[in-house]
């Protein structure tokens, strides 16, 4: 099966928007994050993360359907969201970007996909004039119940790419995961780098 890499901006991106909810669901509904999707959660989610300036989406295309995606904007457009010790780090919301979710289905894993979406993103944030890189990722602990036996985590890659955790930097997100009733909050982990 092969795959193509498409860098999506502007308008382009809203024609993408529903291959990125239904991706985020399925994708997002395994370990680690056991996301029990929401149509109209992604629909405001993905309304706002079009309205960012230089906001990307790049999309990996396999026979003319989005099996992939990652996502990046700048990191102004999401200081909202982002802990009020992110400066203590030397990371400026005003030259960083902030990457979203990089989600591909399973049968395309292991083909460099996942570093195309970094090189893509970087080469994005550093067109933009950006000096830096981040994303915050889940905290779950090794001997969670819903940890299948064949799990790689990520930290491994996102290290080889020149991202480090740093250190203490730890927020919360809230979202449904299965077998909840109601949301609640997450640990999310900061990662950045230098570009």
């Amino acid at each position: 099966m092969s795959v193509a890499i498409r860098p999506l901006t502007g308008s382009e991106i809203s024609t993408a928007m529903d291959d990125l909810a239904r991706l985020r669901i399925q994708v997002f509904a395994a370990f680690p994050y056991l996301y029990d999707g929401d149509v109209e959660y992604e629909a405001a989610y993905l309304r706002e993360f079009m309205a960012a300036p230089d906001a990307l989406l790049v999309a990996a295309i396999s026979e003319g359907q989005i099996v992939g995606a990652a996502t990046a904007s700048p990191a102004r457009a999401n200081k909202d969201k982002l802990p009020a010790s992110f400066a203590k780090f030397g990371i400026d919301t005003a030259t960083s970007f902030y990457f979203g979710e990089s989600i591909l289905l399973p049968a395309f894993r292991g083909k460099g996909i996942g570093n195309a979406f970094f090189d893509c993103r970087e080469a994005h944030a550093l067109a933009c004039g950006a000096a830096a890189a981040h994303f915050a990722a889940v905290i779950r602990a090794d001997d969670h119940p819903a940890r299948p036996t064949d799990y790689v985590p990520l930290e491994m890659f996102w290290r080889k790419r020149g991202y480090a955790p740093l250190t203490g930097l730890i927020s919360n997100l809230e979202w449904k995961e299965h077998g909840e009733a109601d949301e609640s909050p997450k640990p999310m982990q900061h990662w950045a780098r230098q570009l």
